[in-house]
């Protein structure tokens, strides 16, 4: 356990004092335009003062029409620089390292939420998406890289990219869905290429102590894991990158893949060279147990996301050899107490088993 409260640095910004990462929590409390609301400061901010070595906002999107789901943190225009500044001088004053999520939904853009068709690297005809021009690739990459710009004015200590979970830069790299013929399309080496080109952007305009992670999947949305292992291979290797989070679903899985079975999905990953880029885990780490052994199946620390949100402080009470986080179902009582504000108790509340069904009387 003992090394669940280590130090951890990195090649760039300043280092965590644990090795306990908050996971980008969609929560659906930002106001309609993006901007940042009290419900999620606070509850952003609760994370931070419970022990985080870093915590991280929710995905937040880079363009209006990127927006994935109602309530979305936005660092699209300067309309959000004073909730974000305000957001990162709270986190970073209780000791914990303050990340901006940058994402991009593109297929995955409700329509009814953006007001037109969602964008996606080819036309996908399940989701009425239609394809992203070269030119609008280009600008797509740019607002990436603006919004790491932003994110730095606005005090942060650095950004993560969010490349997983099926949204733009993960549709970019699938196969299945990326149906591209120019330099973005193709081979392995032209999918991948949208992430090296914001890698490099922000490199060359955010100052060079600023912090920059990226979060792939390697699994689901048509991707191979062939392919996500030789991605993750050469980023560590070039060293552009401060750490990858490899979002696993879950920690202890095998992979879906039939010739890759026999051993860990994870050990795909804590198996390569990593050179001074760090390596986190995350995918159903419930317990500081689990924690515990993620760390010693070789990851450099652990991103945290359903215990976060059943105990604010989840870092400070795994101390404790005896604690042990709260059985679900839990009370909608229980988790406003945990700083949760109306909107994202409502989220939970689809979360199947995660809230108590409250009942009436006949």
């Amino acid at each position: 356990m003992s090394d669940l409260f280590q130090p951890m640095s990195f090649a760039r910004g300043p280092a965590m004092k644990n090795r306990f990462m908050l996971a980008p929590l969609t929560n659906l409390q930002s106001h309609p335009d993006g901007r940042l609301s009290d419900d999620e400061f606070k509850w952003l901010t609760m994370r931070a003062e419970g022990g985080f070595g870093l915590t991280m906002t929710c995905a937040a999107h880079v363009q209006r029409i990127g927006q994935g789901f109602p309530g979305q943190l936005g660092v699209f225009g300067d309309e959000h620089l004073e909730g974000l500044t305000r957001l990162a001088a709270a986190i970073k004053a209780a000791g914990s390292v303050a990340v901006v999520q940058l994402h991009h939904a593109g297929m995955r853009s409700p329509k009814e939420l953006i007001g037109e068709a969602p964008v996606c690297p080819s036309d996908e005809a399940e989701f009425g998406a239609r394809a992203l021009t070269e030119a609008e690739v280009a600008l797509l990459i740019e607002d990436f890289i603006a919004a790491a710009v932003r994110s730095e004015k606005a005090g942060f200590d650095g950004v993560e990219l969010h490349g997983a979970h099926g949204y733009v830069l993960c549709q970019f790299l699938s196969p299945e869905i990326n149906k591209r013929t120019d330099r973005y399309g193709g081979s392995a080496e032209n999918r991948a290429r949208i992430i090296h080109e914001i890698i490099d952007g922000v490199r060359a305009r955010c100052r060079p102590d600023f912090n920059l992670g990226l979060r792939l999947s390697p699994e689901r949305f048509g991707l191979q894991l062939a392919d996500i292992v030789d991605l993750a291979r050469q980023l560590m290797a070039e060293g552009k990158i401060d750490y990858l989070d490899m979002s696993l679903w879950d920690h202890r899985k095998e992979p879906v893949e039939e010739a890759f079975q026999g051993r860990s999905l994870m050990s795909y990953f804590t198996d390569l060279p990593r050179g001074n880029v760090r390596l986190g885990a995350a995918g159903k780490i419930t317990t500081p147990a689990e924690a515990a052994a993620c760390l010693a199946a070789g990851a450099d620390f652990v991103i945290i996301g359903r215990a976060a949100i059943l105990h604010h402080d989840f870092p400070k009470q795994a101390a404790d050899a005896a604690f042990r986080p709260i059985s679900l179902p839990v009370t909608r009582e229980h988790l406003r107490a945990e700083g949760l504000g109306p909107a994202f108790l409502d989220y939970m509340n689809t979360w199947k088993g995660f809230v108590m069904q409250e009942t009436q009387d006949a």
